[in-house]
């Protein structure tokens, strides 16, 4: 009984210190986002509040990346608690040596991390989806819209003078060429101009260059072209970007939009490697709770909360780049996706089960 009153104990002051130290970054994530918030709507015309409602609405997001660091300094906080306040000792006497406090503390880490991937990034990523359609609505690319699914690349344009839509689609995507291209050109009513058909185009500047041409008005080929260039708001670099926010994505859009991705021929390597993210949190989070303990087991001797800090902020540098070069690594896919991002947990693992065994022999 007294043994179950300790663990509750333990598990309360560590989500306790969780909370304190998400809280402090929510609130700092706050002040250094709506400076930038304010400068990108300065000549915009909009109301006083989009910019305070914008930095709201990205806060979940940047919280979610920055986890292994609140969870660390939340680790190292609980123990400069239980040292300041000489309960450690109690725990010992009681029967709760460290290894067992590791596993406590490690425990309420995956479990959480897993109500984190099955609530809290669904919740995220709506907010930040959100964040992006009204932002969206403030910039140059206003009038232009690019998605993807099952049917392949869908793009909407406007001419620069506005008196002209464009609906294209591609059904194949690969690098720089779009394939089995047809553009719907309208007036501004949406009235039917000319449809035109081309096998493959260039799109590696923003004039396309299209080849094997025809072009139909009211249902008749009117006109054919071995080329034929065509102006757009797009190339391939800024399609390659539309989805570089796929942390505005929940799990099933991105399992979608990875299926429709291989649908249309275009590389899935981005998306695996943000699901793959995604579902090693529980993991991760449990993996700086455990190096977090065994920095503190270590380092008990140091009284200064700021020398643990910076501490604390050496150590989760030092795991972002490991985890950032194995990701390049599977960018550029010299690397499988998988292990690009299961490598530097694997590593840390064992760093971590050394040193459980040298703590359990003391």
């Amino acid at each position: 009984m007294i043994l179950k009153q300790y663990q509750n104990y333990i598990t309360k002051l560590f989500l306790k210190n969780i909370i304190i130290i998400l809280v402090v970054f929510i609130f700092l994530s706050f002040f250094l986002n709506i400076f930038e918030e304010i400068k990108y709507f300065e000549n915009k015309e909009n109301e006083l509040y989009y910019p305070i409602l914008l930095t709201i609405l990205n806060i979940p997001s940047v919280i979610f990346e920055i986890l292994p660091f609140i969870y660390l300094l939340g680790v190292m906080f609980f123990f400069i608690n239980l040292y300041e306040n000489n309960e450690i000792e109690l725990l010992r006497s009681n029967g709760i040596d460290n290894i067992r406090i590791t596993l406590i503390i490690s425990t309420v880490s995956i479990l959480t991390g897993i109500i984190i991937i099955i609530a809290y990034y669904s919740f995220s990523a709506n907010l930040k989806s959100l964040y992006l359609n009204m932002k969206y609505k403030y910039s140059d690319a206003g009038d232009h819209l690019a998605v993807v699914n099952q049917d392949g690349l869908w793009i909407k344009e406007k001419s620069d003078d506005g008196k002209k839509i464009y609906i294209i689609n591609a059904k194949k995507y690969k690098i720089s060429n779009l394939e089995n291209l047809e553009i719907i050109e309208l007036d501004e009513n949406y009235k039917l101009i000319n449809t035109i058909i081309s096998k493959k185009a260039n799109i590696n500047k923003k004039n396309w260059i299209l080849s094997d041409v025809k072009i139909y008005s009211e249902k008749k080929m009117t006109e054919s072209f071995k080329k034929f260039q065509y102006k757009s708001s797009f190339d391939s670099e800024i399609i390659s970007n539309l989805y570089s926010n796929l942390n505005s994505l929940n799990i099933f859009q991105l399992i979608e939009l990875k299926e429709n991705y291989k649908s249309i021929g275009y590389s899935a390597t981005e998306v695996k490697l943000q699901l793959n993210k995604i579902y090693s949190t529980p993991f991760y989070l449990t993996l700086t709770t455990i190096i977090g303990a065994l920095l503190m087991f270590k380092l008990n001797f140091i009284k200064s909360k700021f020398f643990l800090i910076i501490i604390g902020v050496i150590v989760s540098v030092i795991f972002y780049y490991i985890n950032y070069f194995s990701i390049l690594f599977g960018k550029n896919e010299t690397l499988p996706v998988e292990l690009s991002v299961w490598f530097p947990q694997i590593l840390i693992f064992l760093i971590c089960s050394l040193g459980l065994i040298k703590l359990n022999e003391n």
